[in-house]
């Protein structure tokens, strides 16, 4: 039985040893990692990513599979619900480093499985949220340089996107205001504004194109 991390990175700000360090620090012992580089999660299902494929070729009853969270999977709510039932009916264990999430077709109580499958739902939905709402941000930030781009934008972000990855991460795990500041070198202020509204974090980043 291994345990192998599925990692997707789709633009030059993510980083495949940040995924990989971020679960074996929540103590996962991976003996695997299959990446794919620069692949969208929304227009590419899993099983048409190159290494996508090799995944569901790799993975046998038994194995675990590990990601960063569901996104990595997919951004598209019905690929990443799909997916995670398809590796469950094939006795996967489908584990999340971000809320330590566990997802497997063990129990056969009905309740139990339609509480496993509302979570399931309701994080692929979320992810699909979180892609539509990077889009929209993305195309303001077209819109802001057509037009009057310093009155449009607003006040420039103090954080970049990789900054932004780094303080939800944090969040996501429970890390407190004030570490997230040391960490990140971002005011305690700025942290609890983006913890707030994470939404409006990345729209921001979109408006200035960053």
């Amino acid at each position: 039985m291994s345990t192998i991390l599925y990692a997707r990175v789709s633009t030059i700000d993510q980083n495949i040893d940040h995924q990989r360090s971020q679960a074996e620090t929540a103590g996962f012992v991976i003996d695997e990692v299959i990446a794919d580089h620069g692949v969208s999660g929304v227009s590419t299902k899993l099983a048409d990513r190159p290494q996508g494929k090799r995944l569901f070729d790799r993975l046998r009853h038994g194995d675990t599979l590990v990601v960063r969270w569901v996104d990595r999977l997919g951004r598209n709510y019905q690929d990443v619900t799909d997916t995670i039932r398809h590796f469950m009916r094939q006795g996967v264990v489908v584990q999340t480093v971000i809320n330590n999430m566990t997802f497997d077709g063990a129990t056969t109580d009905p309740m139990q499985q339609a509480v496993r499958d509302a979570l399931i739902a309701f994080m692929a939905a979320t992810a699909q949220a979180q892609a539509e709402a990077t889009k929209e941000a993305q195309r303001a930030g077209i819109e802001a340089r057509k037009g009057d781009a310093e009155r449009y934008r607003g006040k420039k972000p103090s954080y970049d996107r990789k900054g932004l990855v780094v303080v939800t991460d944090m969040l996501a795990t429970g890390a407190g205001a004030s570490a997230i500041s040391k960490a990140t070198g971002l005011t305690r202020q700025t942290v609890l504004r983006i913890k707030a509204d994470q939404a409006g974090a990345e729209k921001a980043l979109g408006k200035w194109g960053m």
